[in-house]
């Protein structure tokens, strides 16, 4: 029996393989539509859990799964967004709590990629939703434009269009970026620390691939 029957069959054993090749680019996937770790985390075992509850609307016929799941990640992801929206308006509204003295453990190297991820968000989150989703699944997930198109239940032709405009976009945005450093500098109002202008850079060309892109 092929993977997709045995997923859409209910086999457990069949679905613990697809976790665990497909976790990490899940993972992978929402933090860079979200920008939170954590939040990542909660998209990835939401995702599965989707996948396992819808797995009878699997297609018997197909390739890889992972269009499948990247799709109903991104889905899982907006909803996250709009989730801390509304937490956060609740939040607002609440009275301040006392200050506590933080003993969370967290490592440098996950602040290091917290801080990544926010230096790549302040570019991403000036772009419209739709055009952050494909670029996430055809720039960073490597899907091609059919894959992407079926992950996200739209027209080849709408990825093509979506992606054009992200780019386009992002060169503007991440032009304005460097540039506004770079007069900061020169202006001698402020030094750049250590390493910010790489984050910039790194911002820029995590978002902008070579000009091959998919096809």
């Amino acid at each position: 029996m092929r993977v997709r029957e045995r997923i859409r069959a209910g086999d457990r054993e069949a679905f613990g393989a697809l976790f665990d090749r497909y976790a990490a680019s899940v993972h992978s996937h929402a933090c860079r539509l979200t920008g939170d770790l954590s939040a990542a985390e909660d998209v990835m075992s939401e995702t599965f859990l989707a996948a396992w509850r819808t797995r009878e609307q699997v297609d018997p016929e197909g390739g890889s799964l992972r269009p499948w799941l990247l799709g109903i990640a991104t889905n899982k992801a907006r909803n996250h967004r709009r989730g801390v929206g509304r937490r956060l308006a609740f939040l607002a509204r609440q009275p301040k709590p006392k200050e506590t003295e933080d003993f969370a453990d967290v490592s440098a190297e996950r602040l290091d990629h917290q801080r990544e991820l926010a230096a790549v968000r302040a570019v991403l989150d000036r772009l419209r939703q739709p055009e952050r989703e494909v670029l996430a699944l055809c720039v960073w997930a490597g899907l091609d434009y059919a894959q992407a198109a079926d992950a996200l239940g739209v027209p080849v032709g709408t990825v093509r269009s979506r992606l054009s405009r992200a780019r386009t976009r992002l060169r503007g945005l991440a032009g304005e970026h460097l540039a506004r450093e770079r007069g900061e500098t020169a202006q001698g109002r402020r030094e750049p620390r250590r390493g910010r202008g790489e984050v910039g850079g790194r911002a820029a060309s995590v978002a902008l691939p070579g000009e091959g892109g998919p096809r």
